[in-house]
């Protein structure tokens, strides 16, 4: 059965060595020495080593049942559940007000990720219900805040969102279900909801809905979309739960992962709802969770490929087949163990440089978000925003090919069940796909993102990457060339990409967005190229300040040289493809597929 260990020494590094940030200007962040994260690191390490991985096989191999309008969970995860909620981490990052820890994201982020990738399903019970408190959060009225959240917060209750319709996924203006208001204010909401993570399941005492539904008589397609509060049990004015509400399963999704998760059909027959902001204006408090989401599902990305990685790894060490080209390296052994094969060693560096690097990526993000909430810092909540999409889609694409890059490295052993590397796969499929398709992602960086705020965002991230090269460059030969040179010529690349959607997109749109995709992950290599050129900075000054554990900083040197060299130069290949535009890519009559 595949094991988890938490990189907590990975995230110290990058919180301490590369983001600095007990240095950093944010409120809550002088809190956060290295023996403060330190010490919740190692706690949730062991949580989701020890109580939460040993159940990802169950979740996966026993799914979940539905009986008579119940839906019942994997043995183990109730109790599991109930571990998670003592230890308060349902609430790290929540405001205290709710009896949350109010953490800084960045430290939510970091444990977020252990719980993913330790065990994806159980996890996306606590996940929706932090992003439907959220929104609350950011929405809600006091009353509704005072109702609903200490008891979200904690777990008691959890949350779902409920968009998707069986005709209408991500044209959400198409959605038929109706919200009909009542004299005492509430409405009553009728429609069925597909694809519902976590819709109903024996962990919670309630189960608090979000659901986009049109009010009757309001405008058409998406303007005519509002939020609603409904709750599985209707909650009574003393915070008690009164009568079940009109809302039931229709049944569980058979799906090719995340088994241990309860997606369901949800129907909404007269159930009683409450209004979330304002009439009309559903979309908006609906992204507070997408945003959110999208954020969660790409750490679910590097999640996955990096538990794979880590099995990926042992199997490598162990499994002996062929001898090393150069001569035998275990000559008293039948054979020598595969990680001695160039081809496999290219494989696990693949995957160790891109989980690396996208941990640093999502944890940069997350500081970004602190300061846009704890500073309302406006510039670093417009960078994020750009970034959104990239995190998402880039993360997830990647993600999901480097677990089968590790189920690759197992050969005919990564397809067997017995080994349990096809349910990474399986379970990272997912990620490219729910929270807004990555095709989706990529219309959005490119056909909004780009121009917002007349392209300021997207000039501030350029300035940054040329600030950081011109402000470290110089000092090291050698270092310019393992990594600022490969970042600037990959920023040169983005550069480009976007002029020419500039020159060409205005008289053909058809010209940006063939290429959107390629210029997500374009986008993403930068990202990434940046987020190793500082690690790289950070683990030289460590050795040159004689650092007492050398091996660890040298080995981060030289997965950042490997990314650089390997990984970074696709950029090129991207910039060449967006530069063909659209005209073979919409060269065919629909008839002529």
């Amino acid at each position: 059965m595949p094991s988890y260990t938490a990189p907590t020494k990975d995230m110290q590094f990058v919180l301490h060595d590369v983001l600095k940030i007990n240095e950093a200007s944010i409120p809550g962040y002088e809190d956060l020495d290295p023996d403060f994260t330190s010490a919740i690191l190692e706690e949730a390490g062991k949580l989701t080593s020890e109580v939460i991985a040993p159940l990802n096989t169950v979740g996966d191999t026993e799914g979940c049942r539905l009986e008579n309008g119940v839906v019942y969970t994997p043995t183990g995860f109730k109790d599991a559940f109930e571990k998670v909620k003592e230890g308060g981490w349902t609430g790290l990052d929540m405001p205290e007000q709710y009896g949350g820890q109010n953490m800084p994201q960045v430290i939510g982020s970091a444990v977020g990720e252990m719980f993913s990738a330790a065990n994806q399903a159980f996890t996306m019970y606590q996940g929706l219900t932090h992003g439907a408190a959220s929104a609350i959060l950011a929405h809600g009225t006091d009353a509704q805040k005072d109702t609903f959240l200490p008891k979200m917060v904690s777990c008691e209750w959890t949350g779902t969102m409920n968009l998707t319709e069986p005709h209408c996924g991500t044209d959400l203006g198409m959605m038929r279900t109706k919200a009909a208001p009542q004299a005492d204010g509430s409405y009553k909401i009728s429609g069925q909801k597909i694809f519902i993570s976590s819709g109903e399941h024996d962990m919670a005492g309630n189960i608090i809905h979000l659901v986009l539904a049109k009010i009757e008589g309001g405008p058409e397609g998406i303007k005519g979309v509002s939020l609603f509060i409904v709750p599985k049990f209707v909650v009574n004015e003393d915070g008690s739960l009164g009568e079940r509400n009109g809302v039931s399963v229709g049944s569980i999704e058979e799906k090719m992962g995340i088994h241990g998760n309860s997606t369901c059909v949800m129907n909404y027959d007269e159930a009683t709802g409450y209004l979330l902001g304002e009439e009309h204006k559903g979309m908006r408090a609906m992204f507070t969770m997408m945003n959110e989401a999208r954020l969660g599902v790409g750490m679910q990305g590097l999640a996955q490929a990096d538990v794979a990685y880590q099995n990926a790894l042992e199997y490598a060490k162990d499994r002996l087949q062929g001898r090393a080209v150069t001569g035998a390296e275990a000559p008293d052994k039948a054979a020598d163990p595969i990680i001695v094969h160039p081809d496999v060693r290219r494989s696990l560096m693949d995957q160790k440089s891109f989980a690396e690097g996208a941990r640093a990526f999502i944890l940069w993000g997350a500081t970004m978000i602190d300061a846009a909430h704890r500073s309302e810092d406006k510039d670093a909540d417009g960078l994020v925003s750009l970034l959104t999409p990239v995190i998402k889609g880039f993360l997830t694409d990647v993600g999901y090919d480097m677990t089968v890059k590790a189920q690759q490295v197992y050969g005919g052993h990564g397809y067997i069940e017995e080994w349990g590397m096809s349910q990474f796969t399986r379970d990272a499929r997912i990620a490219m796909i729910y929270e807004g398709a990555n095709g989706v992602q990529a219309l959005d960086l490119v056909g909004r993102k780009l121009a917002q705020d007349g392209g300021k965002h997207v000039m501030a991230f350029f300035d940054l990457v040329k600030s950081f090269i011109k402000d470290n460059a110089g000092q090291d030969a050698d270092f310019d060339k393992d990594f600022m040179e490969p970042l600037k010529n990959a920023s040169k690349d983005l550069q480009a990409a976007g002029m020419y959607f500039m020159q060409n997109g205005m008289k053909n749109p058809n010209n940006a967005l063939a290429g959107s995709n390629d210029f997500m992950h374009m986008f993403g290599h930068v990202c990434l190229g940046l987020m190793w050129a500082k690690m790289g900075l950070a683990a030289k000054n460590a050795l040159a300040g004689g650092a007492s554990d050398a091996a660890f900083y040298e080995t981060k040197l030289a997965t950042g040289r490997y990314y650089m060299a390997r990984q970074l130069p696709a950029t090129a290949l991207h910039l060449t493809r967006i530069q063909t535009g659209a005209d073979t890519v919409m060269a065919l009559d629909v008839a002529n597929f």
